[in-house]
């Protein structure tokens, strides 16, 4: 599907994004609507593993065996090894009805995010369900902000291995989501103040 870096998870600490991320997720979410949720692109777990403490029914998958070794600490039996060039979700997981997909910061490093798009719509097919992305946000404000202070060459440092490869605005995700027939029903900036986010959600469902 996509190249996808191995991350040399070394820790359970979460990623700095978890911390302004992760509020705003918990408010897209209802345990009456969004019974099995899979996190993909999971890392090492620190997400799902803290709404699995909050009482949500959620399993990771990840490209990084480091990184679901680590989110196996906690809860061995809801963590896989995602091989994201197969098209399928791992087999003990293969079974699984889910009606909700989370994918937090993960789109970005993709080069080919509409099979990725596409895989999701295919997970959520029977359950007409919801899929919820983070990204880092691009808009008008923030882009001319760069521009004044000068800070493209760090936002869009092309020396970051496994870095960011795609930028997304509210209408270009949206309309990606739209081609795979999600519509969009919720919209929240994290981190930093209005039009200067440092990430965006989206929630959208089939």
């Amino acid at each position: 599907m996509s190249e996808y870096k191995e991350y040399d998870y070394r820790s359970q600490r979460p990623c700095h994004t978890f911390y302004y991320i992760l509020n705003p997720l918990v408010a897209m979410l209802n345990k009456n609507t969004n019974k099995c949720i899979l996190d993909l692109g999971c890392g090492n777990g620190a997400i799902a593993n803290h709404l699995i403490s909050l009482g949500y029914n959620v399993y990771g998958a990840d490209a990084s065996e480091s990184g679901i070794a680590i989110a196996r600490e906690q809860n061995p039996d809801r963590f896989f090894v995602q091989d994201l060039s197969t098209g399928e979700l791992p087999d003990e997981i293969k079974g699984i009805k889910f009606d909700t997909i989370i994918s937090t910061e993960v789109i970005e490093h993709l080069y080919d995010p509409y099979k990725f798009i596409e895989f999701c719509q295919k997970i959520l097919a029977d359950s007409k369900g919801e899929l919820i992305l983070s990204t880092p946000y691009h808009g008008y404000i923030k882009n001319l902000m760069l521009s004044i202070f000068n800070k493209w060459d760090g936002h869009y440092d092309p020396l970051w291995q496994g870095g960011h490869i795609k930028f997304w605005s509210v209408k270009s995700i949206t309309r990606l989501l739209n081609q795979y027939n999600f519509k969009v029903t919720d919209f929240k900036g994290c981190g930093r103040l209005p039009y200067l986010w440092m990430s965006m959600l989206v929630k959208a469902k089939l």
